[in-house]
């Protein structure tokens, strides 16, 4: 096993001393530098959570492909597998957000938006599910860039290519690409720049503490509409 997955199990401490799985059901992030831990919203997400044990497998750079290519997403099968008393497996709900790194640039990540992208997101779905996992898709947070006093939204495509799997695949998408591009084009630019990482870490794909917050409440308010059986024990921090 690759260090990188090895570590996420590790991290991820979901193995009491006897090797089973804790009772109660767990949300699961699945997704890149916008979701993980610093850098976007998984963690103040998590932090929403009292009786829903919430673990943040989301990590930077990763694209649909990378995640797999580097053996985190076997790690991630690994604990949707793990079994409990009776040979039962713990009820998950596993959210995935992919995207910004599929878009062309490094050609260990890109993949093509025609071709690849959509293929591997549903290949995802179709290994959550096998493994007892209730999926929903997220399409990508947007970017924060205004061109000419227009929010330049270049992950559009890549929203409507994971909103053609859910359909396709018969799972639900939180189409946070929508939410957070309407969000941040009434702000303006002055405002979303509010939401970035202080300098000089500064840019505007990922968040500081002021959009980590905004961006996880927009992602609990979608998930109580979509699986408020799972969520209905949330905790909201102040």
């Amino acid at each position: 096993m690759k260090l990188a997955a090895a570590a996420l199990i590790l991290a991820a401490g979901l193995a009491n001393a006897q090797g089973q799985p804790p009772a109660g059901p767990r949300l699961i992030l699945v997704g890149d530098s916008t979701m993980a831990p610093r850098s976007g919203y998984g963690n103040a997400l998590c932090a929403r959570f009292q009786q829903v044990a919430c673990i943040n497998l989301a990590r930077g750079g990763r694209s649909s492909k990378s995640y797999r290519a580097e053996g985190l997403w076997d790690s991630v099968l690994a604990l949707l597998n793990e079994r409990g008393p009776g040979d039962t497996r713990q009820k998950t709900l596993l959210l995935i957000q992919l995207g910004h790194n599929d878009q062309p640039g490094k050609p260990e990540r890109s993949t093509d938006l025609a071709s690849e992208f959509g293929p591997n997101m549903a290949r995802y779905v179709t290994q959550a599910r096998a493994a007892g996992a209730d999926v929903v898709l997220l399409t990508p947070l947007t970017r924060r860039t205004f061109k000419n006093g227009q929010l330049d939204n270049d992950l559009r495509p890549w929203a409507e290519a994971i909103i053609r799997v859910g359909a396709e695949q018969g799972v639900p998408v939180l189409d946070l690409n929508a939410l957070s591009s309407d969000a941040v084009r009434a702000m303006g630019q002055a405002a979303a720049d509010t939401l970035a990482e202080a300098p000089p870490r500064f840019d505007r794909t990922h968040l500081g503490p002021k959009g980590a917050a905004v961006f996880s409440e927009m992602v609990l308010e979608g998930l109580v509409k979509l699986r408020p059986e799972m969520v209905g024990a949330k905790t909201l921090a102040p």
